[in-house]
């Protein structure tokens, strides 16, 4: 019995490999003509964008809770259902931008 179990450790253990996989090294930065890195470059326009788009999502949640505080009944409009459902997709887009980083 005992030896079954040392025989049974001894195949799980050399199932599993010593080492983990090697990690793909990543390509070396491209550079613009300019001599600028192009990841670089990448980056701030990414940023530029996020900064336009949640200036964006900001002036859209406040048009949104105007119009949610403008309601006196229990019903909202079709225009604040609108407007949610564009901060949904600004806010989808700026993360995932932010994911390529």
């Amino acid at each position: 019995m005992l030896t079954a179990v040392f025989a049974a450790l001894g195949l799980a253990s050399a199932q599993q490999p010593a080492e983990p996989p090697a990690v793909p090294r990543p390509f070396p930065d491209a550079t613009l003509p300019s001599g600028k890195s192009q990841r670089d470059e990448i980056l701030k326009a990414e940023l530029a964008d996020n900064l336009k788009d949640a200036a964006q999502l900001v002036e859209l949640a406040q048009q949104l809770r105007a119009g949610l505080e403008k309601n006196d009944r229990y019903v909202f409009s079709l225009a604040d259902r609108k407007k949610a459902e564009d901060i949904e997709k600004l806010a989808r887009k700026i993360r995932t931008r932010m994911q390529h980083n």
